[in-house]
């Protein structure tokens, strides 16, 4: 069976998240970086790690590394691939390229020597001038950093974050993979409450729910490789038929979600129920000032507005302080939070147990984190 290298990428400051889940799945890790992690799998690795990644945001094949630092070199490195046992006659391949710290610093140019080494490769097999580029989609990268250059070609097509089940969003999304994450990151488990007072359009909980009912977060969805005869499509079909039958059906976790503005709270509900966890979560509009902790041992996870982002900054900075007040109270709730005002933790009233930076897109932000009392150990549920 073809083995290949793959490299799975993640937003800055998850990698260790992704690096646990891999583990998690069985596998050796080869190298960790910024943004990536490298291991090697065959076809169906491909398959199950684009199904059950919580946390990556694509995963690639990678073809070549080389060093370039003229455009020759870079052409000469491209074509020694063996693309026309890659891409058939009509396949609509795409070249991107980023560059950092190298010579070759023209990512347009960059692009233009690569695809016309990927074109010329092709014709020696196909007797073609112009390709209709009308069949199925190859996302080839050109990543050069430190005058060095790699070739990869993306499996996914769409990120991992794109689930498929938010077709509708508020005004503020926030991705899957960061939310997966965030909830990774916590001390929350599938028998403990769970509660966003901010929650928009549910991303947090509904990723929390598919985790307690094992549902894959790609289960829903279709991918570039899906179509390519480099890797058999019996093993998505297998692997989407396993997946299914390992989603526990009877567990009903205790999630709660609240936000002030109704129509949100109606796309959350959408969301949850395309997401095949509608029946999980409890949505309702409320003021986070009402809100009332009834239970002991409860966690918070919460994307709360930036004031960058949305609203005003007083009201904002109002909202923070309410959190304080309300999670503040009890000692046993523990709480999450994503932001990036940097006077959070004075407007909430504490100095987080914990912050860890991470990029919420483009935008810097911390994570607080303030870790309650543990449940007792005779407690099975709280």
């Amino acid at each position: 069976m073809k083995k290949f290298n793959i490299i799975v990428t993640s937003t800055f400051g998850l990698e260790a998240c992704v690096k646990r889940e891999l583990i998690g799945l069985g596998y050796d890790i080869l190298k960790v970086s910024d943004g990536s992690i490298e291991l090697e799998g065959d076809g169906r690795d491909i398959a199950i790690l684009n199904l059950w990644l919580r946390c990556g945001s694509r995963v690639l094949i990678k073809l070549a590394e080389f060093s370039a630092v003229t455009f020759e070199e870079l052409f000469g490195g491209v074509y020694d691939i063996d693309w026309q046992d890659i891409i058939p006659p009509d396949g609509k391949f795409i070249v991107s390229g980023r560059s950092a710290k190298s010579q070759l610093s023209s990512v347009p140019a960059c692009q233009s020597v690569a695809e016309k080494a990927v074109i010329r490769k092709l014709q020696t097999r196909y007797d073609i001038e112009h390709f209709p580029k009308t069949g199925s989609r190859y996302m080839i990268q050109i990543a050069l950093r430190n005058d060095m250059v790699t070739v990869t070609l993306d499996t996914s097509g769409t990120p991992l974050y794109r689930r498929g089940y938010r077709r509708a969003i508020g005004a503020a999304p926030l991705k899957e993979t960061m939310a997966a994450a965030m909830v990774e990151l916590s001390y929350w488990r599938k028998d403990r409450l769970l509660v966003d007072p901010c929650c928009g359009s549910g991303t947090i909980l509904i990723e929390a729910a598919l985790m307690a009912k094992n549902i894959a977060p790609g289960l829903n969805r279709n991918f570039d490789f899906e179509n390519w005869y480099i890797i058999d499509p019996v093993y998505i079909e297998e692997e989407k038929k396993r997946a299914a039958a390992l989603i526990d059906r009877d567990i009903r976790p205790r999630l709660t979600g609240s936000d002030i503005d109704g129509r949100v709270i109606e796309l959350a509900k959408e969301n949850a129920e395309r997401a095949g966890v509608g029946d999980c979560i409890d949505f309702r509009r409320l003021p986070l000032e009402e809100l009332s902790l009834d239970e002991k041992y409860g966690i918070c996870i919460c994307n709360p507005p930036y004031a960058q982002r949305m609203g005003e900054l007083e009201d904002v900075e109002r909202l923070y302080r309410n959190m304080g007040s309300i999670f503040g109270a009890d000692k046993t709730w523990s709480v999450y939070i994503l932001t990036s005002h940097e006077g959070f933790e004075r407007l909430y009233g504490r100095k987080a147990d914990k912050k860890r930076k991470l990029f919420n897109g483009n935008v810097k932000t911390d994570y607080y984190q303030y870790f309650g009392e543990r449940p007792p150990k005779n407690r099975t549920s709280v």
